[in-house]
């Protein structure tokens, strides 16, 4: 049993979540979690929501709430839409907390003990009209390199480049258009340079596993052509102090929200192991070299999680050129795994919450329900390149494939075992027909669950569907339908037994993919309860100022085995139920005019 760290991107406090950001961070980290608890590993999955930083700031002011208000209603919203949509969090949590502003310093002091935060001073950018710092990634211009019109202030997606937001050909701001101005402040820098040889030998380690996906080892490669220090500080007042002296007391200047994001992983863990009674067990996850860590996110986060993250660490451990020892939480084990899916599209057009070119999940969970969203990002997810998301395959996929292929698989057994037998019959002689179909079950747990491992999702949930395809094809050839005589009762007995043992070992395949349906599937076979864990939203208080807010948690261990196991004889089946919910074509075109809608009144409030 490996220690196996999930870390699973946090998202941003600034209004609720869409489908595209649960694709690039949420369905994809539960589907690799859940199986890896099934395949008898120790999983800790942890993230939260991202508090700080100036776009809160503008969303607070807008709203007439302070950003501790503001964060609070976004941070309830997001959990309650990740708890329904079944992700599997071990914490889920925020960082707000006072552990977290704790963790957070104590990373940024260690880095700065041992020379690798250095103090230097640069030109930042204000709106003319408010006063207001503007965060880089608020700022947008052409890019001084490739000449890409939409890079930001931080980096251009184009070519990949960090940039400094002055560097910007004829930059402005996002929030108005207004051109910055750019002033000369005192800020503190990771020295990247000082620990580019370190990162160096960790991504040559990581290219040479073979295990990461081409576009992350081939970004991150880039990243190291143009090193330079990175300011991890801001003109800001919504933040984590700076924690040394002669600083703490200054009210303008926080921490840069990306520093304490990456934090967040370790933090939540820390709070996960305060909260479970076991103060000091986060360690087993990130002191020991034998464990290991998988870090799910977008493309446009690769940078933060492919090299700023891994030189905190490095740093904070005294790795880099300047040498150094770890401070009280030691040596933190590097990510073992970045795994970056690139970006969702929503009927070819680029999610957009400013132009209400957006579908939100809790309206998708509210209207349609967890399990055809999750199985649409799994067979057809930004997994290794870019999707598109349209209404009709949505529905298309869901009717044809979820419903006509593994539902139907589903309430056929049931009924024909229920009508016939009442209870799983026992198997009579096994034909060739039968010993292929139960042989494709059982050679399909190694490779599902080898593809999920190397986190190649579409290719995994195809390999369940088709052996449904083979289990469906079987019903075709044996025609259990027809065998009526009192002659061919041990026969029908035997087909349906192998229906039903077909049925419960797909479902536990299934059951990463689609924990909903996977437990209503053991219920209608026969089972009580649930079959898979599933989250709960819990309140909670803040560990050291006592104040209270949500997170996400969840108890596991009846986690169940990947394996197959055998159906118990006798077992009473009743009449089923549809599983799964076929929906009429006609809500195609009502989504696109309630989208067209949306979009026609954020374009109008624009005016």
């Amino acid at each position: 049993m490996s220690k196996v760290l999930s870390a699973v991107a946090w998202p941003y406090t600034n209004g609720p979540r869409h489908i595209g950001h649960v694709a690039g961070f949420g369905v994809p980290s539960d589907v690799f979690s859940r199986y890896m608890r099934m395949a008898g590993h120790d999983v800790l999955m942890v993230s939260g929501t991202d508090e700080h930083g100036t776009p809160i700031l503008v969303l607070a002011e807008k709203e007439g709430m302070t950003p501790q208000e503001v964060t609070d209603k976004y941070n309830r919203v997001i959990a309650t839409d990740l708890t329904e949509l079944g992700l599997s969090y071990d914490l889920f949590t925020r960082t707000t907390t006072a552990n977290h502003y704790a963790v957070s310093q104590e990373l940024f002091s260690g880095n700065w003990r041992n020379g690798y935060m250095i103090e230097q001073t640069t030109k930042g950018a204000i709106s003319p009209s408010t006063g207001r710092t503007l965060p880089d990634r608020y700022i947008e211009g052409t890019c001084p390199i490739c000449g890409y019109g939409e890079a930001r202030g931080d980096q251009c997606d184009n070519c990949g480049n960090q940039l400094d937001a002055e560097e910007l050909i004829n930059p402005r701001s996002k929030i108005n258009g207004e051109t910055p101005e750019f002033i000369e402040t005192q800020h503190f820098f990771l020295d990247l340079p000082a620990l580019a040889t370190a990162l160096a030998e960790w991504l040559d380690g990581r290219e040479g596993s073979g295990t990461w996906r081409p576009n992350v080892i081939k970004f991150a490669r880039n990243l190291l052509d143009d090193v330079r220090p990175r300011a991890m500080t801001r003109d800001i007042d919504w933040g984590i102090p700076i924690p040394l002296e002669g600083w703490q007391d200054n009210t303008h200047k926080r921490l840069y929200v990306w520093f304490d994001a990456v934090v967040g992983y370790l933090s939540a863990s820390i709070e996960w192991a305060r909260r479970v009674g076991d103060p000091e067990r986060w360690r087993e996850w990130w002191n020991d070299p034998g464990a290991v860590s998988y870090y799910f996110q977008g493309k446009d986060n690769i940078t933060f999680h492919a090299q700023i993250w891994p030189a905190e660490l490095l740093g904070y451990a005294g790795l880099g050129e300047k040498g150094g020892s770890a401070g009280a939480y030691g040596t933190l084990n590097l990510p073992t795994e970045v795994v970056a899916s690139e970006f969702m599209t929503m009927e070819g057009k680029q999610f957009s919450t400013s132009r209400g070119h957006v579908i939100y999940v809790r309206d998708v969970l509210e209207r349609y329900g967890p399990d055809p969203l999750r199985y649409f990002i799994c067979a057809a997810g930004p997994e290794n390149q870019d999707s598109d998301f349209t209404w009709a395959e949505f529905i298309q996929r869901n009717n044809s494939e979820l419903v006509a292929g593994w539902g139907n698989l589903v309430n056929r057994t049931a009924s024909m075992i229920a009508k016939s037998f009442g209870e799983i019959p026992a198997a009579g002689p096994l034909e060739p027909v039968d010993e292929a179909l139960l042989t494709a079950v059982r050679e399909a747990f190694d490779v599902v669950g080898g593809l999920i491992e190397r986190q190649r999702f579409k290719q995994g949930i195809g390999e369940v569907m088709r052996v449904v395809g083979e289990a469906n094809r079987y019903v075709a050839e044996t025609e259990p339908f027809k065998l009526k005589g009192d002659d061919e009762r041990e026969r029908l007995g035997t087909v349906l037994h192998v229906l039903a043992q077909a049925v419960v070992s797909i479902n536990t395949l299934m059951a990463p993919f689609l924990p909903h349906g996977s437990n209503r599937v053991h219920r209608v076979m026969g089972g009580e309860g649930d079959f898979v864990p599933m989250p709960v939203l819990e309140e909670v208080t803040d560990l050291d100022d006592g104040r209270p807010y949500p997170v996400i948690t969840g108890e596991y261990s009846a986690t169940p085995r990947w394996e197959h196991v055998p159906v118990v004889i006798g077992t009473p089946i009743p009449k089923p139920t549809p599983v799964f919910t076929k929906f009429d074509p006609s809500v195609v075109e009502e989504e696109i005019e309630r989208m067209r809608g949306e979009d026609a009144g954020e374009a109008g409030a624009a005016r």
